[in-house]
Formats: C-alpha cells, structure tokens, sequence
C-alpha cells in the first residue's frame, strides 16, 4: 500500500462478513418473527417436555432456512455468484443439519408426535416454499401457508406432553383463530390506508378495496369457533376472551374512527397483540378458566 493511500479499517472485513450473514439469514418481514415466536412460545409454557422443545428447535431451524434458500436458489436460477451466495449455502446447510437433527432427537423420544407434526406442516410448508421460490411470498396465500406450517409445531408440542389429539386440536385452533385474523386483518388495515392516502386522507372503511368486510367475517367466524371450543371444554374461556379481544380490535382498527399509523405501528401494534392472546390463553389452561 503507498504511503498516500488511506487504511481500511481493520474492522470493515469481519463487518461487512457479520453483514452478509445477517442478510441472509434475518428475514425482512418482521411479522415472520411473530408468527415464529407466538406458536413455539404458547407450546412450550402449556406443555413443555424435551421432546418438545427439540420440535421447537427444528422448527425454528426450518424458519430460518426459508431465506437462504430463497437466495442460494436465486443466484443459482441467474447462474450468478455474488458476495452473499457463499453465506446462503453455508448457513441453509447448517441449519438443514440443525434441523434434521432436532427432529430426529423428537423422533427418537416421541415417535407420534413427531410424525404427527410432519405430517401436517408438509402441506402448508411447500404451499409457503412454492411460493417463496415463485416470488409471491406477499401474497395472502403465501403468508397463511407459512404461518400454518409453523403453527403446527404448537399441536406436536402437546401431544409430547402427553395431552390427548382433542385437546391439542383444541389448542391448535385457538392459535390458528389468532394466525388467520392477524394476517386478513393487517392486509385490510394497509389496502385500507392506502385507499385513505389516495383519495386525500379520507378514513372511511370500506368493503371492496380494502377487504373489511371478510376481514370482520373472519374474525366472526373466529370468535364462534373459540366459544364452541370452550363450551365443549375443549379451550379455556380466556382463549375465547383473546379472540373477541381481538375481534374489538378489528372492528376499531377498520372503522372510520381509527387512529393513522405507520406500518412500523401497526406492526408493533399486532406483536402486543399476539403476546396478550399467547398469555390468555396459557393462562386459561394453567388456571382452567
């Protein structure tokens, strides 16, 4: 190096490496997280065992696998190398051995459990691959897909613990009641705020544009499904609680009276959400409310 020429900073190569990494294992949509923590999270303090919680790191593997993938498959389809390439199929094969390995622990200690949670996530979990690898992950049909595969794992948890199919059934219903609404719920929210920015910052709600109507079906239709389950004895009453409380929330949240927020907000708004809904219902199990 001359003389005149200016050092590098000693940190930028293990900085920018730290920065690869981060780009190709953190996802950007950071309701993914969400829909991660809130199933592994409710399985665990309702039914925690060792075979469930290695269901829980497999999951979590399979999760963050879902971007590597999506890149190493990428520069690969354009026939192309970039700086990222390299870390993509580092970490898609650490996780992959990750994975497997954790799921073959849950299979070794609980064989039923563990194929149950196989069996149901595959559907889901290639609906959500195809449409990752196809570029459609915004879609509505993607997010539902990937969010049920992960859901998923809450039902397997269970069983792990020993708890009856029906009750993890029931268990597993609540938490799809949550996964569904949040999902038709925000996409109404921003089609609706994106109609309010176009027409001049008007807040009316809609049925057409912004899906409100389905949205609040929806939530109806979630909120049944949560009082039939607890009348059955098959949920608690809290995790019915939940549901209507968030039934309250999209009735406010999609009427003309709605407070203006970023989708920084909204986001942040449905992460507290989903943690009152996650703690109703553990505490309707533990107190038998």
């Amino acid at each position: 190096m001359s003389p005149g020429a200016p050092a590098s900073p000693p940190s930028a190569g293990p900085r920018a490496t730290r920065g690869r990494w981060r780009q190709v294992l953190l996802p950007s949509e950071h309701g993914a997280w969400a829909f991660l923590a809130e199933p592994v999270a409710l399985g665990l303090v309702v039914a925690f065992s060792a075979t469930g919680l290695l269901l829980a790191l497999a999951t979590i593997a399979a999760f963050l696998a879902r971007r590597p993938l999506r890149i190493a498959v990428a520069d690969r389809r354009a026939g192309t190398r970039h700086p990222r390439t390299g870390p993509a199929e580092a970490a898609l094969a650490l996780l992959a051995l990750a994975g497997a390995a954790a799921f073959a622990g849950a299979l070794a200690r609980d064989p039923g459990a563990a194929l149950f949670t196989l069996r149901l996530a595959v559907l889901p979990g290639v609906a959500a691959l195809a449409f990752d690898l196809g570029g459609r992950s915004r879609e509505a049909a993607a997010e539902l897909s990937a969010a049920l595969a992960l859901s998923i794992v809450t039902p397997g948890i269970a069983l792990a613990a020993g708890w009856s199919h029906a009750a993890a059934l029931g268990l597993w219903l609540l938490l799809v009641a949550r996964v569904v609404t949040s999902i038709v719920y925000v996409r109404a929210r921003l089609r609706l705020e994106k109609a309010a920015a176009r027409s001049g910052g008007a807040t009316g709600a809609d049925g057409g544009p912004a899906g409100v109507r389905g949205a609040l079906a929806a939530h109806a239709v979630a909120l049944l499904g949560a009082l039939v389950l607890a009348t059955l004895g098959r949920g608690p009453w809290l995790g019915a609680a939940a549901v209507a409380l968030l039934g309250a929330r999209a009735v406010h949240g999609l009427s003309p009276r709605r407070p203006r927020w970023t989708t920084t907000q909204l986001g942040a708004s449905e992460i507290a959400f989903g943690a009152v809904t996650i703690l109703a219902i553990a505490a309707g199990y533990a107190w038998g409310v």
